[in-house]
């Protein structure tokens, strides 16, 4: 009998979990409280599948995010494409790690990438830099794709009211379920680790098109990235781009839906002036267009961890995001979990192993002391 899942969160994660479970045959239920599919933090990021570059400090989001990317691209090739020059320079006097340690680090985790001299900005202050192949994520074709494919199965502008647990099944604003995925970061499940909830601003400028990527790491530094439109980039800041730091949810968006004009140029000031300090012609070359809010959900911790979670509380599975290339991860655990409670075990039976030895003895005659 095949069983019933719901899944809430139409993002990255919820919209590929619903994916996967069809095509392996369970019956699925998406429910999104917005209009459209991707609409929050999955439709408002740097759009960036990258390999764990930018994260130094913790070993297992690297991990994730090296193992995923080529996945993501076997399986949704279509939804990104090709970043031309994507750099990652570490700053002299800002950076906490130095170029060496930073290049054997990326080198143990078996990630490519080769040093450079230069690249078509003109940098200063820098201590070195590397060059690897990363893409740009594809957002409205994504959205366009999984609208189209899980239209039979998606239920948007559906707010959750209701979710009523059972030892046997579950039951979600009344409807009758097998397994709730919780893919909102524990908005109806139960959190597996401590986190924070963060609003945060960055920032959209027009170039011109085939400008590289750019991201300073390690630390309070920040990233250049290109979006699907060529002529279009991000500006990102870890110390800037942040709007606070939350308990809840609610406190988050209440911070995120007041932003006015002050703040945005004010954050404008601060972000420009920290880009300046490693490409002096930031302003010269880039041309403000507007800023873009979200709300990310973090770990709270100084590890730097944008690993993947996978826990669950009863019938409810609640998936902790990482990185957009760590859906399979995501999926993966999902299904040990119900298989696991499907599997009646294996009952004890005698080994065979002496009766094989005798049989093998006795075969070719050998006489024993």
């Amino acid at each position: 009998m095949s069983r019933r899942i719901a899944i809430i969160g139409g993002g990255w994660y919820g919209c590929h979990i619903a994916s996967s479970m069809m095509a392996l045959g369970f019956t699925v239920r998406l429910y999104e409280q917005n209009e459209r599919l991707l609409h929050e933090a999955s439709g408002n990021n740097q759009f960036r599948l990258h390999l764990g570059f930018h994260y130094p400090r913790h070993a297992g989001t690297r991990i994730q995010s090296r193992d995923g990317f080529s996945r993501f691209i076997e399986r949704y090739g279509d939804l990104s494409k090709p970043v031309l020059e994507n750099i990652y320079a570490v700053p002299k006097d800002t950076s906490l790690i130095d170029f060496d340690t930073y290049k054997l680090i990326m080198t143990a985790t078996g990630i490519p990438y080769r040093s450079v001299d230069r690249c078509s900005l003109n940098l200063t202050n820098i201590d070195g830099m590397i060059r690897a192949e990363e893409r740009v994520i594809l957002i409205d074709k994504a959205r366009h794709y999984f609208r189209h494919h899980l239209r039979h199965v998606t239920s948007l502008s559906v707010e959750i009211k209701s979710i009523e647990k059972f030892s046997e099944h579950i039951l979600v604003n009344g409807e009758r379920f097998d397994y709730v995925i919780d893919a909102t970061w524990g908005h109806f499940g139960k959190n597996i680790v401590s986190t924070y909830y963060e609003p945060t601003l960055l920032l959209y400028f027009e170039a011109p098109a085939g400008l590289p990527a750019i991201t300073f790491v390690d630390g309070p530094l920040y990233s250049i990235y290109p979006t699907e439109v060529e002529t279009i980039y991000t500006l990102s800041s870890v110390p800037h781009t942040p709007l606070g730091r939350f308990n809840s949810s609610e406190e988050a968006r209440s911070v995120r839906d007041h932003v006015n004009s002050e703040q945005v140029e004010a954050k404008r000031g601060l972000m420009t002036r920290q880009a300046q300090e490693n490409v002096p012609e930031f302003l010269d070359i880039y041309k403000f267009m507007g800023p873009q809010i979200s709300i990310k959900t973090k770990p709270i911790g100084s590890s730097d961890d944008r690993s993947c979670y996978v826990g669950r509380d009863g019938r409810v599975l609640t998936v902790m995001s990482g990185k957009i290339d760590t859906i399979f991860f995501a999926t993966e655990r999902i299904l040990s979990m119900i298989e696991a409670d499907q599997d009646e075990g294996v009952a004890d039976v005698p080994s065979s192993l002496p009766a094989s030895i005798r049989a093998k003895v006795e075969s070719i005659g050998l006489k024993l002391d």
